[in-house]
């Protein structure tokens, strides 16, 4: 439903011809949510823009010669379904080698292709239980978190675009196998190697501190929240001086990096009252000028109304003949070109680059 189809469609926004395999009933994202600009399904439009789609029963021989008509003159196949249903359908390189020795195939699963659990179901938030993300997100005193975005999702997406072009400019064509377990647990990289090799267990902090880093994490203002990253020591003497607190710059408790880490539970508290006596804004005010990190914690759609957001053209607007749908556009911009944006594409809207005799065997 999303991690399949934001692949392609990052490499569709960057120029790539993409032709989404639907089947007969067409993608089941075509119907979830109740949002929709004319015909258009607003969530299967968020991830399914700039490609084509054709309509492949892959269960019946009249699919396969399909699907073999297209591997023939592709650079790569992605799949985003199970192992027993990717080996079932003749999706695997070893499948389709016979027609295009130099076809990549991706394979996006849970588990992988051939591990114990391959075939066990897998969607984001099971990945997030998992992998241990959601015992490390959250308040120390509250349940268990997911992230509140499909964040294994969309990064084995990523990974799975990355695998690709890397075999393409291989120039040698293969299995690429992919697994969202993997991809959440190289993303715990400096957490799972202090375990690994110090046995340091990863711990929830309050206001979604940084483990090493203090003081680093968000903080209540007079009006609402803040998110403070202090980094390095020059950060450190720039915001006690403004904060009328010079003698911490040479405090052998708070003056280091790690002298703060050892006295976080203090620092925190003291730095917590004085952000409470001014407003978020006048804290922004005060703090970006001296360079350092600060951020107010924004609303998903304040920040999608933001002028960060407008000058990085971010919202876009895609014509349709029903309507303009505004979405969130591709992140990688290429300095001389311009970024085209089509149309999700109608069920079988493309069927005619199959080829009718392979479409339906006459």
């Amino acid at each position: 439903m999303l991690m399949g189809p934001y692949c392609g469609m990052l490499l569709a926004d960057l120029g790539a011809e993409v032709i989404k395999i639907e089947p007969p009933e067409g993608d089941i994202s075509r119907s979830i949510g109740p949002h929709r600009i004319g015909c258009h399904n607003v969530y299967f439009a968020s991830l399914n823009r700039n490609k084509k789609s054709v309509v492949i029963d892959l269960s019946c021989e009249q699919g396969q010669q399909a699907l073999a008509h297209l591997a023939a003159g592709a650079h790569g196949l992605i799949t985003n379904l199970r192992p027993a249903a990717i080996k079932k359908l003749r999706l695997t390189y070893d499948d389709l080698k016979q027609w295009n020795p130099r076809l990549v195939c991706v394979a996006l699963t849970g588990y992988g292709l051939d591990s114990p659990w391959a075939d066990r179901p897998a969607y984001d938030y099971v990945i997030q239980a998992a992998t241990g993300i959601m015992s490390l997100t959250g308040d120390p005193a509250g349940p268990p978190t997911k992230a509140g975005y499909s964040i294994i999702d969309n990064s084995t997406a990523i990974m799975g675009a990355l695998g690709l072009l890397a075999r393409l400019v291989q120039g040698t064509g293969g299995q690429v196998d992919v697994a969202m377990y993997d991809t959440a647990l190289s993303q715990l990289n400096y957490l799972a190697g202090a375990w690994l090799n110090a046995g340091e267990k990863p711990a929830r902090l309050p206001n979604s501190a940084h483990p090493y880093i203090v003081p680093a994490q968000n903080f209540r203002t007079r009006d609402g929240w803040l998110t403070l990253f202090i980094t390095h020591d020059d950060f450190w003497r720039r915001f006690c001086s403004e904060i009328q607190r010079p003698e911490w710059a040479a405090d052998p408790t708070f003056a280091t990096m790690a002298a703060r880490s050892l006295n976080r539970d203090r620092l925190v508290q003291v730095i917590g009252e004085i952000f409470l006596t001014e407003t978020t804004e006048r804290w922004l005010q005060r703090l970006r000028p001296l360079g350092l990190v600060v951020e107010r914690i924004e609303s998903l759609e304040s920040a999608l109304d933001s002028e960060t957001t407008r000058s990085r053209r971010m919202i876009v607007e895609i014509s349709t003949e029903e309507g303009g749908i505004r979405a969130v556009g591709n992140p990688i911009k290429n300095t001389d070109t311009e970024e085209i944006y089509r149309p999700p594409p109608h069920l079988d809207e493309h069927d005619s680059v199959i080829g009718r005799s392979t479409k339906y065997n006459v």
